[in-house]
Formats: C-alpha cells, structure tokens, sequence
C-alpha cells in the first residue's frame, strides 16, 4: 500500500511514513499468523503505544499526539490495511479515550489520561447489551450510588466488548436512574473486583483481538470514576460514537485498499488468453470501479474530519462516511475475491480474509441501517 496522501504538515507527512515502517515490520509479518491460530498479539500494543500511535488526535499536554483528526485517521487507515483487527482496536482505543477527555473534570484527565494517551493502558468501551445494541438506551445494567458515599455498585451484563478481559479500563455506560436520562458514564479499571468476562465470541473475523461479554456482580467503582453527571451517559456515548464512526470509515477504507492492491497486483502478473488479467477490459474496468470506490471511500471520511477539525458540526458526515466506507469495503473485498478466482477463495491469498473482516464493518459503531436513520434525520425539516 502506497497511497499518495494529501496531508497538511511535514510532520504529519514523517508521521505517516513512521507508521507504515512500524506496520510493515511489526503488523504484515504476524497477521497470517494470529488471525489463523486466533492468538493475541502480545506485546504488540505496547509497541504502538511506544511509538505515539494510540493517543493521536489527543492534545500532547496529556501525552496525546496533538494531530488533527484527519491525520490520525490516515494512520489509522494504513494500520488497517495491513491488520484489521488491530486497527479496529486501536479505533476502540481512541473511542474509550474520549469521554474522559471531553467530559471529565481536570483532576480525573491530569490522573488518569497520560496513562492512557500514552497506551500504557489500553481501554475497551462497553455501551451494548444482549437486548441493547442500536437501541442504547434500552439498557439495563445497573449502577446504585451507595447510601455511605463509597461510591457505585454495578450489576447486569455488557455484550460485545473489544479488548474485552484484556483492557486496562473500560468505558463503562450503566443506569443510575429510570428513562432515557438515567444512563451515566464510569472509567472502569479492567481488574475491579467483582468484574469478570466470558469468552471470547467466535466470530467471522477479527480473530486475533477478543471481543466479549462483560459481568458485573456488584462491583464497587469508586466516587471520582463517574464521567460527566449523572444522567449524562447518552450524550457523553453518542459524542464518542461519532468519532467512532469516523474511526471504523477510515479501518474499512484501509481494509477496502488492502483488497484492491492485492486483486491490482494478482491481475497484472496473470495471464489467460495471452493476454494480462488487467488488460481484458472486463476486468480492468471492474477494478477501475473498485479504485474509483477506495478513492470516494477516503475523501468522504477526510471531509468529515476537517470538519470536526475546523469546530463544525459533523455528526451526519460521520454516519455517511461510516455508510459509504463500509459497504465499499464489503464490496470492493467481493470482487478481490472474484477477480482471483478460485485462489481468492483459498486461504492461499489474504482476500478471503478481508471480506470475511469487512462484514463486521457495516454492523459495529451503528449498523448501516442506523446510519441511514441518523442522516434522514439531519435532512428533516421541523414540523411548524
């Protein structure tokens, strides 16, 4: 993958050659691996996090990288394209840091963020239930404030959790009170008492990095692990989604380049007729599609970007991006199957993987279905 990127600085530009360097050698030759066997890649977030790579778009007087936005998704997007799983993960990351950042009181980011920017800690966001995916404020599990002000007892279940059993912290979303206003956020440590996890889910792709349920069996979070007010949790989890969404558009645009580089390259090496793969118009045409598609795929979540960079609303140009990224994923990685052939179907070639991986695009951070719902809502006009 060498995508021309249009980026704003020199640093930004060494930044962007740093994470392919570290991508290429410590990411491409352990991916096959991992996914395969469904290990964990240990040590290998601590990496990163040595390397500034889990705290970008944080401002640095908390040990963040003080990049823009679109930057830090341009990086995100090159990890993506050679690992999907870690890049989602680190996606995640940056999702569960934000709460703390936006929301928490100087005294909780100077205590607990630097550890946290620096990837010291790696963090997990648990909002879902088994009854409550889309539908946030179905939730149930329960935080009771404690009468001797010791602080909050947590009980219910959590469901489809990233880093689950191996954050250091999770952002936590619980009900301190009845309706839609009686969800609120905690920054739970990942080894409190009284917490524990199931196994990890098996699932289509992703295999290296576990995804689980979470159980609470009255678990005590101190006072200070409340994010924000009580009664605050939906507002404080839809602005993270937000930036989520943009952070899931740039790992499905990754996903979608690794795709079309790996069918670009297989088509320009075989032959059949006499001829090259891509000098057969059907196929070169049906890959001109596939790049024209990458290309929108990366604009669109660029100019969502620049818009939370610039201070402006962006919440429908984030549901878009998620959309258009993932479903071009989805699409692009079926046809690097198609054009391989049977050795896409082979696990001889990574594109089997890659499709099997895009799925789950379209159905974290929202479904595609829910941001179809977000956009139609920002195109609605008031009744009068």
């Amino acid at each position: 993958m060498d995508v021309d990127r249009l980026l704003p600085t020199p640093e930004a530009a060494d930044l962007i050659a740093l994470t392919r360097e570290i991508a290429d050698k410590e990411l491409s030759p352990r991916v096959d691996e991992h996914e395969a066997a469904e290990t964990y890649p240990e040590g290998l977030f601590a990496t990163l996090g040595e390397a500034g790579l889990l705290g970008l778009a944080y401002p640095e007087e908390y040990g963040g990288g003080g990049q823009p936005y679109e930057v830090y998704l341009q990086v995100l997007e090159e990890l993506a394209a050679r690992w999907a799983a870690v890049a989602v993960a680190t996606s995640v990351h940056t999702l569960a840091c934000h709460p703390l950042h936006a929301f928490g009181t100087p005294e909780q980011k100077e205590r607990w963020l630097p550890a946290m920017l620096e990837g010291r800690t790696i963090g997990g966001y648990s909002l879902s239930e088994p009854q409550a995916g889309s539908d946030a404020a179905a939730l149930s599990c329960k935080a009771e404030r404690q009468e001797d002000g010791s602080g909050y007892r947590v009980t219910g279940t959590k469901a489809w959790i990233t880093h689950g059993g191996r954050a250091g912290f999770y952002t936590l979303f619980a009900r301190t009170a009845p309706g839609s206003r009686g969800v609120s956020c905690f920054l739970a440590p990942g080894a409190t008492e009284g917490l524990t996890f199931g196994a990890p889910e098996r699932k289509m792709g992703l295999q290296a990095v576990p995804t689980t349920a979470a159980y609470w069996d009255g678990a005590l979070l101190e006072e200070d692990r409340l994010v924000g007010e009580e009664g605050q949790g939906l507002q404080i989890a839809f602005s993270a989604l937000d930036n989520g969404r943009l952070g899931i558009a740039a790992c499905a645009t990754g996903l979608a380049q690794a795709a079309l580089d790996t069918a670009v390259a297989y088509a320009n090496e075989r032959t059949t007729f006499g001829r090259r793969l891509v000098d057969h118009q059907g196929l070169g045409f049906l890959l001109a599609d596939m790049a024209a598609a990458v290309d929108a795929a990366r604009a669109t979540y660029l100019d969502a970007a620049r818009r939370r960079d610039l201070g402006r609303p962006f919440s429908r140009q984030a549901s878009a991006a998620k959309l258009i990224a993932t479903d071009t994923a989805m699409k692009v990685t079926t046809d690097a199957v198609q054009v391989l052939g049977g050795y896409g179907y082979t696990r001889d070639f990574p594109v089997e993987r890659y499709m099997r991986e895009a799925k789950i695009m379209q159905i974290f951070e929202g479904t595609n279905q829910i941001q179809r719902l977000v956009i139609s809502r920002g195109l609605a006009v008031p009744e009068k």
